[in-house]
């Protein structure tokens, strides 16, 4: 049998983009499908740009906040899946790589307004799919936020909205749960769902908010407003240098500023 002809593999060059360090280390991956050697220490979101893609969609925060780049990837040779946020997730040697810009979920219309059943009921004709779930846990094992995705869903079955919205807060909507759930469970926009009828139905009312909102319609900070766009950008600046600050360890709702004018 004849000998397996070895390739040589050039680093790409990559124009103004990142700029490996002499010495850098060099590591193969594949793109969709799709071989590159890149240097170490790049998360996949700098990789993919690094071997010549250019975002179109799927890149918006780059900082693990908006959910947009949901990835999948395996390891040359392991049979595990495995699912990360591309702008948090460092490249390894042999990473196989495929982005998830979009999933399709179950997005059904509701108004919080006009709904007429309680909160639980509601949650039951929105997203039947929720009361399927088997109890697999392979959301949680997917979700790149490290949240308990299927206990959030287990208080959800239980009528906990209250505690299904706190579960959930971290979520950051990018989709991978529900797209390896076997119940075919939208999670993470039923969580939404839960959190929005919470914050109408279910916590106390802010009436410090209420307060402060009806202060804004009667026009009290509108010559404060006025003045200061009336003011240059260099006078701006001095104003928010100078600002007075809350003490980092103050106590929530107790520290007041000495200049109480537009309060």
């Amino acid at each position: 049998m004849a000998a397996k002809k070895k390739t040589k593999v050039v680093p790409l060059s990559v124009g103004d983009k990142t700029i490996p360090p002499e010495g850098a280390k060099m590591i193969p991956i594949y793109v969709m499908g799709k071989r590159y050697i890149i240097p170490e220490t790049l998360t996949l979101m700098k990789a993919i740009e690094y071997v010549g893609y250019k975002y179109t969609r799927g890149c918006g925060c780059r900082g693990g906040i908006c959910g947009a780049c949901g990835t999948f990837y395996r390891f040359e040779g392991d049979y595990k899946l495995r699912t990360g946020l591309a702008c948090q997730t460092v490249a390894e040697e042999n990473m196989i790589i495929a982005q998830l810009p979009f999933f399709p979920s179950n997005r059904p219309n509701y108004d919080l307004e006009n709904q007429k059943g309680t909160p639980h009921e509601e949650l039951r004709a929105l997203y039947p799919e929720v009361f399927k779930c088997v109890g697999c846990g392979t959301c949680t094992r997917t979700c790149p936020m490290d949240i308990d995705v299927m206990d959030y869903v287990a208080l959800m079955k239980r009528g906990d909205l209250r505690g299904a919205a706190q579960k959930s807060f971290d979520c950051v909507m990018c989709g991978l749960c529900a797209s390896r759930c076997p119940a075919q469970i939208s999670q993470f926009t039923a969580a939404m769902y839960v959190r929005r009828v919470t914050g109408k139905k279910i916590f106390p009312k802010a009436e410090h908010l209420t307060n402060r909102v009806e202060e804004i319609n009667t026009g009290k900070y509108a010559k404060m407003h006025k003045e200061l766009a009336e003011k240059g950008k260099e006078e701006l600046k001095e104003l928010y240098v100078k600002r007075e600050r809350e003490p980092d360890m103050s106590e929530q709702g107790k520290w007041l500023p000495e200049d109480k004018e537009n309060l």
